[in-house]
């Protein structure tokens, strides 16, 4: 099973793919960690109790990577939970490179299905709560877990 660690100055958040339930998602993901394309970004915006969102290359939430990816959404997994990573788009089938991370159910049930869910952090969930506007993201490594 593949996964990824973010690393932040903050710490690092490692985090399992759902690969069965999201392998396009996932595999846009891998293809950008492994291209560097996230190296020095910012989480763009950071929502205390609902989100923390990075991947924008331009640091407004508007930029993508030049592509999208499509929506995938009936997976067991596709509900969003403390920790799950999602797709962030602007509309059904129009994500790209921007994620989100969960703080808590509280407030998320509104995204399920809607929002593709391709993986979730089991270690480093801490870092979520760290996370403040602007910080960077140092870089992502994907792993095998």
């Amino acid at each position: 099973m593949r996964g990824a660690e973010i690393h932040t100055s903050k710490g690092i958040m490692k985090l399992k793919f759902y690969e069965e339930d999201a392998p396009k998602n996932v595999a846009n993901f891998i293809r950008l960690a492994e291209s560097g394309f996230y190296n020095g970004l910012t989480f763009h915006r950071v929502i205390p109790n609902f989100v923390i969102q990075g991947g924008c290359p331009d640091g407004t939430g508007a930029g993508g990577p030049g592509w999208t990816v499509d929506c995938e959404l009936d997976g067991a997994n596709q509900y969003h939970d403390r920790g799950v990573l999602s797709m962030a788009h602007a509309g059904r089938n129009t994500g790209g490179s921007q994620f989100f991370i969960c703080h808590n159910r509280r407030g998320t049930q509104h995204l399920d299905r809607h929002h593709t869910c391709f993986g979730k952090v089991y270690e480093g969930l801490e870092v979520i709560d760290q996370i403040r506007q602007g910080d960077i993201i140092d870089k992502i490594i994907i792993i095998e877990v």
